[in-house]
């Protein structure tokens, strides 16, 4: 089915071909997310996390070409799933698993194989959702995004050389972000028109003082963006719920 309702044929569809450029970029977060894991397994943990961060812009990227040049597919959007499973799946639960899992030993790789199998479940319940939910919001946390939580982490604490507090603190992070992804705490999904629209020109400055920031410390400031971004999620559910059991006891 399409968005607008009407079955598509997928032999047909192949037959006349497919869309090269979306396509190429969804290639190109594949291709990242695999030299991620070659870099995982030759021990370079921080070039690892860097390739699965291009590898999420790559992911962006592919979807908002499709939108504006009109060339959204079927094709495009299994194969788009497919890529994002082993870039932000795969990729990040071998990196958490090599970096700081493997002294856990069963615990370690289960955990790992956690992360995975959820991001699996969210990309899955995704593509069965993508027509009937609200798309300024994402139900769970997106796949992506828990990928490059990860990433960021993985800089950050390379960064500070905290060696030592890596393997409980990469553990718990990693429970906590394959629950999010499987629940049904909801994400600001920078999908809302009204973002590419004339804006104030207040907001222009905040974007240029923030490209600032991050340019003089990356580091910290994508690890504090992805969490705040991580936490945004069941805060906000935190904050609505009263507001939201009102409207319960109304319908009632």
């Amino acid at each position: 089915m399409n968005m607008n309702g009407e079955k598509i044929d997928m032999s047909e569809g192949m037959r006349k071909g497919i869309y090269i450029l979306p396509n190429l970029f969804t290639t190109g977060s594949l291709f990242a997310g695999f030299y991620s894991m070659v870099s995982t397994m030759n021990g370079d943990y921080r070039n690892a996390a860097i390739w699965i961060l291009v590898s999420s812009i790559f992911d962006g990227l592919d979807g908002k070409v499709a939108r504006l040049t009109g060339t959204s597919s079927k094709f495009g959007v299994e194969y788009d799933s497919l890529a994002d499973l082993v870039a932000f799946g795969v990729a990040p639960g071998l990196l958490m698993f090599r970096w700081a899992l493997l002294p856990f030993g069963r615990l370690g790789w289960l955990a790992a194989f956690l992360f995975v199998v959820c991001g699996a479940l969210r990309l899955a319940r995704f593509n069965v959702q993508v027509n009937t939910v609200e798309s300024k919001r994402f139900v769970g946390l997106p796949i992506p995004a828990a990928a490059s939580m990860v990433s960021a982490t993985v800089l950050f604490f390379l960064h500070f050389q905290w060696d030592s507090y890596k393997k409980p603190a990469i553990l718990i992070l990693i429970y906590f972000l394959a629950f999010l992804m499987v629940s049904s705490v909801r994400y600001y999904s920078f999908k809302d028109p009204e973002l590419i629209k004339r804006q104030p020109f207040a907001f222009l400055v905040l974007a240029v003082l923030l490209l600032i920031i991050i340019a003089a410390e990356p580091v910290v400031m994508l690890f504090v963006l992805f969490c705040c971004y991580t936490m945004s999620g069941p805060i906000g559910s935190i904050v609505n719920y009263p507001r939201r059991r009102k409207q319960e006891a109304a319908v009632k």
